[in-house]
């Protein structure tokens, strides 16, 4: 059997060894054994050693210990480390010792996940172990009416997501009196998923479940998992409002990983092959060779690509192999997921071409190769994604392809930056007043809020609900805080954006499809916008904001298509300010106006077939920014003369944009930028990048206090970037407005020069 060493020798041989820029080999980690404890419950002990697990691992069998101990614990351990065993020994033990004791009301738990894949996954691993009177069920938007009512009457595990229990479970809480009454675990699955905004809006549905379940008596214990990230127990506090300990030291088995980094071919017209093409390359090569292989894509038309490509390469050599390669991407039937698995299991799919719907998805681990056609966002997902290949403690391969993007151009040629660096900080904000203010209503709307709910919302609660009374959301008693309406709060709270959300309609049969944030609306679903929703392709055929419905037919076009807009922003509080010795830089609020004035169609080339103008009204949005400002005469001394200082601001700050995943858990669509040669409300030169969520979303303050390395790895990536006068890869964005212009590559390295000399 051939090494990875030897894999990826054969795929980089010839003409393509200089598109291999770095190997880094990640050594073995050995087992470190424990034993199941002496006191667990009989049937649970026997489904384990039945279904193969004689002894735990060291970092499971010590979250059991925490757990049972009723501490609330955040497991963060690698891929198929076996994280879920670390509560569901508890939760399976605490409903076997239940039913022996006998009562009204056994023990329940209620496990969350960020998808209904996750859950269904779940679901089948409990019962899979088959302990005896264990009553487990999901329960989310396809559980028929039917069946809703026995598993509320009846499971001790329930399975289901954020968005159900908000929606549902919280309003409608007296028809879940019972389940509650026995809430002994809640399990918070993936929780590095529940990050920005998103993550404020899941720690709010999280206060709400802890106080409506002390209405019934019961106070959970708070079990999370989560993917390796630098800070478990801090990120799985803010999203509690609990203290929660860490188990972050992994004692499951690794094998050793070879792990390299891969630019994509340069023509001789100085165009870049896509990652997306690259990748298919190496993923034909790898399954060629016998290697099972998943690469990765970031968008369900990448991944179809992807696998597209690879066929086609394959087609003319090994037709056999060409038709063992399949794509995957979310909105999969459950029983597409299954056949997928034992394809992947039984060896008969030899190359597998996904979304990050498999990060977060099926069950698979155990490959021999994974390639990623561009950076998956963050060093967490990077790791997560890596770790699915490596068979029981064998060798594995990893290939990270760069894409067109400043941070990955940076990242390949930077190997220092992904291997010998710590983790991002996980951003979430729960006392967003903008995400926290519709919670409290919902929370009046479940329970009337007391003076003893404050604490549990945080310090600027008792502001919240005072202005939620001025507006006569909320009416104040001697008592407390009650709803003051008839329709329900949760309806207008989406817990995937902070505003109110625009219903994605099919014109045909009027049926709705799902939403998006009012605040995205006008660049993500105007008319003739190609939108995707759970992988599916759908095309708007009229964006209705008076009914705030989009209305869409399915169907791929072959092309995409990006906003155009203009913006401007007024400084509204500066909080804090950094003076350094060449740029002053600045964290506070600020006020984004901005028009979608048309939109741009692409080829999945990149190539623009159209330019297409919109009438749409101005959005303002009030969020949280860093900017730092400079002297023009500073800028004149340093040789960007006065006409080349709006494309040199310009470009400077969509490579800060494009760079700031490094240091702070963003992606570049949750942020914006704006950059003008005399702003008003500083009189000078000013670049800002601004959280794209009202309220803000906490990249921009990390921004701010990690300035320097955020601001030198901009300018590096820029510097060494090969092209002339910029690119993707450095300079230019999928996102911009003006369509990238004007834009001076030189003038960036200067700009950026002068913030970091003095940002140490």
């Amino acid at each position: 059997m051939s090494s990875p060493a030897q894999h990826l020798a054969r795929v980089a041989r010839g003409s393509r060894s200089e598109r291999l820029l770095h190997v880094e080999h990640v050594p073995a980690r050995p087992a470190r054994l424990a034993e199941w404890p002496a006191d667990l419950a009989p049937p649970v002990l026997a489904a384990l050693l039945g279904a193969g697990m004689e002894r735990p691992w060291s970092h499971q069998r010590e979250a059991i210990d925490l757990v049972r101990a009723g501490q609330h614990v955040v497991l963060s351990t690698g891929t198929a480390s076996g994280k879920s065993l670390g509560y569901l020994v508890p939760v399976l033990g605490s409903i076997v010792d239940g039913a022996a004791r006998g009562g009204l009301r056994r023990p329940t738990t209620l496990y969350l996940s960020p998808t209904k894949a996750l859950a269904a996954d779940q679901l089948a691993r409990i019962e899979s172990l088959a302990v005896p009177g264990v009553r487990a069920a999901t329960y989310d938007g396809d559980t028929p009416p039917d069946e809703r009512r026995w598993v509320r009457e009846h499971a001790d595990v329930v399975l289901t997501n954020p968005d159900l229990l908000h929606h549902s479970l919280l309003p409608g809480h007296e028809r879940w009196s019972g389940f509650l009454r026995g809430l002994r675990y809640v399990v918070v699955d993936e929780c590095h998923v529940y990050r920005g905004v998103f993550g404020a809006h899941v720690a709010a549905v999280l206060r709400r479940l802890r106080r409506v379940a002390g209405r019934y008596g019961a106070t959970p214990t708070v079990v999370l998992a989560s993917a390796t990230v630098s800070d478990p127990a801090g990120h799985a506090s803010r999203l509690t409002g609990l203290p929660v300990r860490a188990v972050t030291h992994d004692g499951s088995p690794r094998g050793a990983m070879t792990f390299a980094l891969w630019e994509p071919e340069t023509g001789e017209d100085g165009e870049r092959r896509s990652a997306t093409t690259e990748a298919a390359e190496l993923l034909a090569g790898l399954v060629e060779q016998g290697v099972q292989t998943v690469a990765f894509a970031r968008s369900r038309a990448g991944a179809e690509a992807l696998a597209t490509g690879a066929r086609r390469r394959l087609e003319g050599i090994d037709p056999e192999a060409a038709g063992a390669v399949a794509a995957y991407r979310g909105g999969y039937l459950p029983q597409d997921r299954r056949e997928l698995e034992r394809g992947l299991r039984a060896g008969t799919l030899r190359g597998l071409a996904a979304t990050t719907a498999l990060e977060l998805g099926i069950d698979v681990s155990g490959l021999d190769a994974v390639v990623m056609a561009g950076w998956p966002g963050r060093r967490a997902s990077l790791w997560q994604q890596a770790g699915r290949a490596g068979r029981s403690g064998a060798e594995s391969l990893a290939v990270l392809v760069a894409a067109d993007d400043p941070l990955d151009a940076y990242l390949v040629r930077h190997p220092e930056a992904i291997f010998g660096a710590p983790l991002e900080s996980t951003v979430v904000d729960p006392e967003n007043p903008h995400v926290l203010a519709p919670h409290l209503a919902a929370a009046a709307a479940e329970l009337p809020i007391g003076e003893a709910d404050l604490e549990l919302f945080g310090p600027g609660a008792r502001t919240l609900l005072d202005v939620l009374v001025a507006n006569g959301i909320l009416r104040r008693r001697p008592t407390g805080w009650f709803w003051a309406r008839e329709d329900r709060p949760a309806e207008h709270i989406s817990l995937r954006g902070a505003s109110d959300v625009v219903a994605v309609v099919e014109t045909r049969t009027g049926r709705v499809v799902g939403t998006v944030d009012e605040a995205a609306a006008h660049a993500q679903v105007h008319t003739g916008a190609v939108h995707l929703h759970q992988g599916e392709t759908w095309v708007v055929t009229e964006l209705d904001l008076d009914a705030r419905t989009a209305h869409a037919v399915r169907g791929d076009p072959g092309w995409s298509t990006t906003a155009q807009s203009v913006s401007r922003f007024d400084i509204l509080t500066t909080d804090r300010v950094h003076e350094r010795a060449r740029v002053t830089t600045c964290f506070g609020a600020v006020r984004v106006t901005g028009q979608v004035t048309g939109f741009v169609r692409r080829l999945p080339s990149g190539e623009v077939i159209g330019r297409h103008p919109l009438e749409l009204p101005e959005r303002a949005l009030t969020t949280k920014a860093v900017w730092w400002t400079v002297d023009p005469d500073v800028l004149a001394a340093s040789g960007v003369a006065e006409a080349d200082v709006p494309g040199s601001l310009h470009a400077a700050e969509h490579a800060a944009i494009g760079m700031l995943p490094l240091v702070a858990t963003s992606d570049r669509w949750d942020v914006g930028g704006v950059s003008t040669a005399l702003h008003p409300d500083t009189g000078l030169p000013t670049v800002m990048v601004f959280d794209g969520y009202p309220g803000g979303a906490g990249f921009a303050e990390r921004a701010f206090d990690a300035f320097g390395e955020w601001v030198g790895a901009t300018r590096d990536a820029v510097l060494g970037c090969a092209c002339r006068t910029g690119c993707p890869a450095c300079v230019q964005s999928p996102k911009c407005g003006n369509g990238n212009e004007p834009l001076d590559k030189a003038g960036a390295v200067v700009v950026l020069e002068l913030a970091l000399a003095s940002a140490g």
